[in-house]
């Protein structure tokens, strides 16, 4: 099955014949794609680190920046190394490598992208070079040793830049020759695909048209996911008439999704732009966080955690003494929510409701004047402090620290059929506060809500979340409703 993922991660599965994990798609039972495990033992394996991350990319880049360093070093100074013994350039080197290598994982060097329209590397290697350089020079002062000579850390970043670069021509270049052409397929109306066929086809562009369709229903089922590795929608009503879960379907297949750029989309504020035969199109994001940013976001999370524990514990204490001395025993609260990919946890907070509230109304929703709330522990609803507990799901890695507030189950179903695209918020994990909370109100209407949510999923970086709780801070102490 041809996949038009070129990958910037996969070049050593691709030596030994093997396709990276996330171009084989399961269907009617059988995986396709991967060859069977009981004959060839090591794909497993392969695919346990893949999948957890690992790129065999990381060794190839590991040798160019040390090969570099070591090139460097005798382009300068030949055989005869001076004022240190060998041993510790090689430590110097190994931890520069190290420290380069993370940024690149982190600035998205290693994630998968399509094959049309693909970003060019030189200004995304030549940034990720910039800041790990920058953070070795950092290293380097606190420490007062440097893990290479000064001067050459200028052309580490030079000849960094260029060798990286080329790694990554490289396995892009074999994954074209492996994968063969683009399976292109045309969604719009007759004349829109007509135009487009026309202007593709005359530019003479490595690419196979296998398909005009009108609708992404149409093209379903007319076509499976083996038959094609992109789609260009050419038309907004298309976007607006398809199910967040047809193109969900074909983003789980590896299928490359790409919207045409015409006078209505220009207002749409976009960023980014590429091109096929000179027609512009932009990508659809299917996936929220890619991998590298949902292991960030966590790193993120773990270190805020550490860093205010000290604190967290004073408040959490003398908070769960107030709930006691108000509320009586059951200080400790858990019910069922929504989390990730839609599936069930159980969320602690303070208790700031009589005991058995539901029992004679069952599940449902709380307001501003709710007779259930314990009057003397309303300022805990108001400022969010009854939610403070919940900091033990984001240490499980249940819930992240920012995020969509996990919604009840009973309550999920009958939004998610009254407001279109709800459950697109579940693609990342819950959040002990939100988008949604610092710039909404506690009853803000669910549609309210869910704009919030996907403004934050289209716009994640680690500076939003940190804008976030320091806003979230503001609200508490304002205890603002």
């Amino acid at each position: 099955m041809h996949k038009a993922l070129s990958t910037s991660g996969d070049l050593s599965l691709r030596l030994i014949g093997v396709k990276a994990p996330e171009e084989a798609s399961t269907k009617n039972g059988r995986v396709n794609g991967l060859i069977d495990a009981a004959s060839k033992p090591f794909h497993r394996p392969l695919t346990w680190l893949w999948r957890r991350g690992f790129r065999f990319l990381f060794i190839f880049d590991a040798v160019v920046l040390i090969l570099s360093m070591s090139l460097i070093n005798f382009s300068r100074f030949g055989t005869n190394w001076p004022t240190y013994p060998l041993r510790h350039y090689l430590i110097g080197f190994a931890i520069a490598t190290a420290i380069q290598l993370s940024v690149n994982y982190f600035s998205g060097l290693y994630e998968r992208e399509s094959e049309l329209g693909s970003r060019p590397w030189l200004p995304r290697v030549s940034l990720a070079m910039t800041i790990g350089v920058a953070m070795g020079g950092l290293a380097a002062l606190v420490t007062d040793r440097y893990l290479m000579p000064r001067l050459n850390i200028a052309a580490l970043l030079i000849i960094g830049t260029v060798a990286l670069t080329s790694t990554r021509y490289l396995s892009r270049s074999m994954a074209s020759q492996r994968q063969g052409p683009a399976k292109l397929a045309l969604v719009g109306t007759h004349s829109d695909c007509a135009l487009s066929r026309e202007i593709i086809e005359a530019d003479d562009s490595p690419l196979l048209i296998v398909c005009e369709s009108r609708s992404m229903s149409d093209l379903h089922d007319s076509l499976s996911f083996d038959d094609l590795t992109d789609v260009l929608i050419l038309d907004l009503e298309t976007m607006a008439e398809t199910p967040v879960s047809r193109f969900e379907q074909y983003s789980e297949a590896g299928v490359g999704l790409h919207q045409r750029i015409a006078s209505h989309e220009t207002m749409l504020g976009l960023r980014s732009v590429s091109q096929i035969s000179g027609i512009p199109f932009t990508r659809l994001q299917i996936e929220a966080l890619s991998s590298h940013q949902s292991r960030l976001k966590r790193i993120l999370d773990i270190s805020i955690v550490l860093l205010v524990s000290p604190l967290l514990a004073v408040v959490l204490a003398a908070t769960a003494l107030y709930v006691r001395v108000n509320a009586g025993s059951g200080v400790i609260y858990r019910q069922n929510r929504i989390g990730h990919l839609g599936k069930d946890f159980q969320i602690v907070k303070f208790r700031t409701m009589i005991k058995e509230a539901e029992s004679s109304t069952g599940p449902r929703l709380s307001h501003d004047s709710d007779s259930r709330v314990i009057p003397s522990l309303r300022c805990l609803r108001s400022s969010r402090l009854d939610e403070l507990p919940q900091i033990w799901n984001v240490l499980r890695g249940e819930m992240s620290l920012v995020g969509p507030r996990p919604e009840r189950p009973e309550f999920v179903e009958e939004i998610a059929r009254e407001v279109p695209g709800y459950r697109r918020r579940h693609s990342v994990k819950p959040g002990l506060t939100g988008l949604a909370q610092v710039h909404g109100r506690y009853d803000s209407e669910p549609v309210h809500k869910l704009g919030y949510d996907l403004q934050y999923l289209a716009n994640w970086s680690p500076v939003l979340d940190v804008q976030v709780l320091v806003r979230t801070i503001w609200v508490v102490l304002t205890r603002r409703v």
